[in-house]
């Protein structure tokens, strides 16, 4: 049988780190119609995740209970080339779901834009995903056997017809919702992060593992200090980076395996789903690494701080005489300040970052990367001429970005540049909703750090370790959030949360 690894390569999948999407939903409490404009609201949600994918996005949103048709607005590129104000008067409700999205396993095309919306004997479902289904090739032959069609090779339709299948102990001609997410949860143990919306209600589900970020948020009243005051509405989305531009608090995360009903009452709790033989939770180390935004929080404490905490890490383990710290931005800044305040050796900024280019992990081609290097970054010659320079980055993925960054700092004036990397190599393929396709991608697969050093034009390099790692993450975990609390590292380690079942 052909790996996934051979399989990707026959299929010309896209290569290097790239996430795979941002789901988000918004419902109003209390008597309907609202004044709250949900329409308005999951758009800035999604402007807020719009760093988790760029390719498309899409809305959709629900008149509440009577409602027989979903009002849909989805298109390719980014949130501010799809709506405007006339598209979001369109989309009328009092409940919606929104979705950025970028491919993992189905192309970059329209047909493959979320969220998912079908009709169903008990009414008509919408579905937004985050992740990957490890095991969706064997989910694809159940939901074919059951003689459902697909049109895509998304995991996001696989998800959303297998919800439409009869839980084998259901009601045949129920309207379980519940049961039939419980059911796809034992069909199916990772990866995703899901919003269902039905009728008049949404649903949150993140998988046993917890191996992407769910969390939940309530609007507040404009100008409301008190928290204990009702609250007009609720959200739940990948990350809480966009609450407060929304108006709303941070609540709690979707725990591993829970399922979540969000109603115009409130939110509760209808199901949790253990996890198989008691393994641990696994959360993708990689989201406090790179993938979030660093004002989002998860397990109780905010991305920024982990990232200084793995520069205080690296400082301890990879320290070196120089001038100044500087780092790659903006997800290197934080780890550079870490470094910095450890090691004693002052911070300064030596690049200027083009804010109109976007990431360069997340363009769909390489060269169109490689493009992006050249014109994502200026010298500050003022604070490099002259002196040694620590930069810090915070991965190094196939090692084609820094070369020209160290290039453009030594001929800014820098007389020596190394290169710490505030996390450890990357060794393996994920499978989970990160793309890193195939180990001969990986540039740590190829050179060691004196190698890559030369390769780059370094004078040195090193990197963050496993066990730095985690105990920088693990470092300020409130202690409610130590219990059972587990992290992915399979693209450093090659230990995975489960077995692979292709």
């Amino acid at each position: 049988m052909m790996s996934k690894e051979e399989t990707n390569k026959n299929n010309n999948m896209l290569t290097g780190m790239t996430h795979e999407c941002g789901v988000f939903g918004c419902i109003a409490a209390g008597d309907w119609p609202t004044h709250i404009d949900v329409a308005q609201v999951i758009c800035l949600g999604l402007v807020a995740l719009q760093h988790r994918g760029q390719e498309s996005a899409g809305i959709v949103t629900s008149e509440g209970n009577n409602a027989k048709n979903f009002h849909v607005k989805k298109g390719m590129g980014m949130i501010n080339n799809i709506f405007n104000d006339e598209s979001i008067r369109q989309l009328k409700g009092s409940l919606g779901v929104g979705h950025t999205r970028y491919s993992t396993s189905a192309a970059s095309e329209e047909v493959n834009c979320q969220p998912f919306v079908v009709h169903t004997a008990h009414g008509v479902l919408c579905v937004a995903h985050n992740g990957e289904i490890i095991n969706k090739e064997k989910l694809r032959r159940k939901v074919l056997e059951r003689g459902v069609g697909l049109s895509t090779h998304s995991d996001s339709e696989l998800i959303t017809q297998a919800l439409c299948l009869n839980p084998p102990d259901g009601e045949r001609n129920g309207v379980d919702w519940p049961a039939r997410i419980r059911h796809l949860m034992s069909l199916s143990p990772l990866s995703y992060s899901l919003v269902l919306m039905e009728k008049d209600r949404i649903y949150g589900v993140r998988d046993p593992y917890g191996n992407r970020p769910l969390c939940i948020g309530k609007i507040l009243p404009l100008n409301c200090k008190d928290e204990n005051v009702g609250e007009e509405g609720w959200v739940i989305s990948s990350e809480s980076c966009g609450f407060l531009s929304i108006g709303a608090r941070y609540v709690r995360e979707v725990y591993p395996g829970e399922i979540v009903e969000l109603s115009r009452t409130g939110i509760k709790t209808i199901s949790t789903v253990e996890r198989p033989d008691n393994k641990p939770p696994a959360f993708c180390i990689f989201e406090y690494v790179y993938f979030a935004r660093s004002d989002s929080v998860f397990e109780g404490q905010m991305v920024y701080s982990v990232r200084m905490q793995c520069g205080r890490e690296l400082a301890k383990e990879a320290c070196i005489e120089a001038d100044i710290v500087s780092s790659v931005p903006e997800s290197g800044t934080a780890a550079a300040h870490g470094f910095s305040r450890q090691s004693g050796i002052p911070f300064a900024e030596v690049l200027c970052k083009n804010r109109y280019v976007g990431r360069t992990f997340i363009q769909p081609s390489a060269r169109l990367r490689q493009l992006g290097v050249a014109k994502k970054f200026g010298a500050l010659s003022e604070n490099v001429a002259g002196k040694r320079l620590i930069l810090i980055d915070d991965s190094i993925v196939r090692g084609n970005t820094i070369g020209p960054i160290i290039k453009l700092l030594r001929d800014a004036g820098a007389t020596e540049v190394h290169v710490r990397i505030a996390s450890p190599p990357l060794h393996y393929p994920c499978y989970m909703g990160i793309n890193i396709p195939t180990r001969e991608e990986l540039i740590a697969n190829k050179l060691d750090n004196v190698q890559l050093a030369k390769h780059t034009g370094a004078d040195s390099l090193a990197y963050l370790s496993v066990e730095g790692l985690k105990i920088a993450v693990r470092r300020q975990l409130v202690p409610r959030e130590k219990d059972g609390v587990g992290h992915c590292t399979a693209c450093l380690t090659g230990e995975y949360p489960t077995e692979l079942d292709w």
